[in-house]
C-alpha cells in the first residue's frame, strides 16, 4: 500500500515533487529532442497546481561525465509549454536563492530546483550499492537539512529512477510523508498486476542486449509462476541458444565481450527447470556484409556471420503465441533494429502485440523506442516510464524509492 495525493489536503502545503525528466538533449544546442517523461508529469503537477500546492520541483539531468550533462534551465522553458503554465527555473538548488525562492511562492505557484546531479552528496554513493544507504543517512546531507523545512510534503513521482537511493530521491522521506506521484502510482499498479495477478495466458518477451537484467527477469517469472511463456531475442536469445549447444560463432564472442559468459550456465538451469516454457528462436537474420540473410538455426550447423535479427519463421511462431495471449510484457527489441535491414522482427512483435487484443506493457528503454518509430505506441496498455527500474521491478528486486514509499504508508496512513 502507498500514500497517494488522495490522501492528503495540499492547499497552502508547500511540497517537494521529485520527477524523473532525464531527456535526450542535443549537446550542441541544449535543445530537448524527446520531452515524453516531461509531458508524463503533467498530471501530478497540475493536479497538485489545481489544489493550491506550492510545488518545488527537484530533478537530475544525465550525470557527470556525460556530454547531456547540463542544467535544467530548458526543461523549465518544455514544462511551462506543456503545462501552459509558468515554471520558474531556479540556478540553485539549496542555497539563498533557492531557499527564498521557496518562501515566496504562492498558491498554485510551480518552480525547478537545479540540477540535484550537480551537488557532489547526489553522486557520491555507489550507484547500484544501496545496503547501507538508509533515507536517515541520507537526510543528514546539507543538501537536504538546507532545505528539508521548508516543505510540509515529499511526493516522489521519479519511478524511472526508483532503483536508485540518493539524497533527492529517499532523503525526504525521513522528515515527511512519503507520498506516490500519479506516474508512481499508474507504473506499480500496472507493473504489479502483470507479475502477481495476470490474466492467462501470460507472455514475456525479453530481447535486448543486457541480458542479465533480462535473465533474472526470466528467473523470476517463472519461478513463481507468473508467466506461462518466455519468448526469447536479441543477446538473450543468444545466450539460450548456447545453453542448448547451438554454434552461435560471432554472437558468443560478442556474448563473451559483454560480460554475459558466465550467464550461460543461468540458462541451462533454467531449461532444466522450464525448458516448455522458454521459446528461443528456430532461424535467424545474418549480416552478411550489411545484407539481411535468414537461415534456418540448426544445432549440428555452425554459424559464422553475426546473427542481428529473428527471422520469419520465429516471427510467425511468435505471432501465434502472442495472438493468444491475455497478457503480454515485453521489454527489449529483438534485434538491431537500429539498421532498417534488422527491424523486421522487432517491429513485427510489436504489431503482432498492437493486434492481441491482450492487455500489454512495455517496459520502457529502446523497445519503447522502436513501438514509436513502428507508430503502435497509441496501441500498447502502458509503456514504462522507466527501463532500468521497470526491469528491476519485474525481477522481483526491492526498489529503494518503493520500498520506502512502503513504510512511509505504515506510518503515516490514517
Amino acid at each position: 500500500m502507498l500514500l497517494t495525493i488522495d490522501d492528503f489536503d495540499f492547499s497552502g502545503k508547500t511540497v517537494a515533487l521529485r520527477v524523473d525528466i532525464n531527456s535526450p538533449i542535443d549537446v550542441n544546442n541544449g535543445i530537448i529532442l524527446d520531452d515524453t517523461r516531461i509531458k508524463a508529469c503533467v498530471d501530478t503537477i497540475n493536479e497538485l497546481s489545481k489544489k493550491g500546492a506550492k510545488i518545488a520541483i527537484l530533478a537530475h539531468q544525465s550525470r557527470p561525465g556525460k556530454k547531456d550533462f547540463t542544467t535544467l534551465e530548458s526543461h523549465a522553458v518544455k514544462l511551462s509549454e506543456v503545462l501552459g503554465k509558468e515554471v520558474e527555473y531556479i540556478d540553485d538548488m539549496f542555497g539563498s536563492h533557492a531557499i527564498n525562492s521557496i518562501k515566496r511562492m504562492d498558491n498554485g505557484d510551480i518552480l525547478l530546483l537545479e540540477n540535484v546531479r550537480f551537488y557532489s552528496e547526489e553522486v557520491m554513493s555507489e550507484w547500484k550499492n544501496w545496503k547501507d544507504i538508509t533515507p536517515k543517512k541520507q537526510a543528514k546531507t546539507i543538501m537536504l537539512k538546507k532545505i528539508y523545512s521548508l516543505f510540509d510534503y515529499f511526493i516522489n513521482d521519479a519511478f524511472a529512477a526508483a532503483h536508485r537511493a540518493q539524497p533527492s530521491l529517499v532523503g525526504l522521506a525521513y522528515y515527511m510523508p512519503a507520498i506516490a506521484g500519479r506516474i508512481m502510482e499508474k507504473e506499480i499498479k500496472t507493473l504489479s498486476r502483470v507479475i502477481q495477478n495476470p490474466e492467462r495466458p501470460s507472455i514475456f518477451v525479453l530481447g535486448g542486449a543486457k541480458a542479465d537484467d533480462s535473465i533474472d527477469v526470466i528467473k523470476n517469472v517463472l519461478n513463481n509462476n507468473f508467466a506461462d511463456k518466455v519468448l526469447t531475442a536479441g543477446i538473450v536469445a543468444n545466450i539460450f541458444l548456447i545453453a542448448k549447444g547451438y554454434k552461435i560463432g560471432p554472437n558468443k564472442k560478442l556474448i563473451e565481450d559483454m560480460g554475459y559468459l558466465n550467464q550461460v550456465e543461468i540458462a541451462k538451469d533454467l531449461l532444466d527447470k522450464h525448458g516448455d516454457k522458454i521459446i528461443t528462436p528456430v532461424d535467424a537474420a545474418l549480416n552478411i556484409n550489411g545484407n539481411r540473410k535468414e537461415m534456418e538455426l540448426d544445432i549440428n550447423t555452425e554459424i559464422n556471420y553475426p546473427i542481428h535479427d529473428i527471422g520469419s519463421e520465429t516471427i510467425k511462431l511468435y505471432d501465434e503465441l502472442i495472438c493468444n495471449a491475455k497478457t503480454i510484457v515485453a521489454n527489449g527489441p529483438a534485434g538491431v533494429f537500429e539498421n532498417k535491414n534488422f527491424l523486421k522482427g522487432t517491429e513485427e512483435l510489436l504489431k503482432s502485440m498492437a493486434k492481441s487484443g491482450a492487455f500489454t506493457v512495455i517496459g520502457g528503454g529502446h523497445l519503447s523506442a522502436a513501438a514509436g518509430v513502428v507508430g503502435v505506441s497509441d496501441k500498447i496498455n502502458h509503456i514504462s516510464t522507466g527501463g532500468g527500474a521497470c526491469i528491476e521491478f519485474l525481477a522481483g528486486k526491492k526498489l529503494p524509492v518503493i520500498e520506502l514509499l512502503k513504510e512511509s504508508y505504515q506510518k503515516y496512513k490514517k
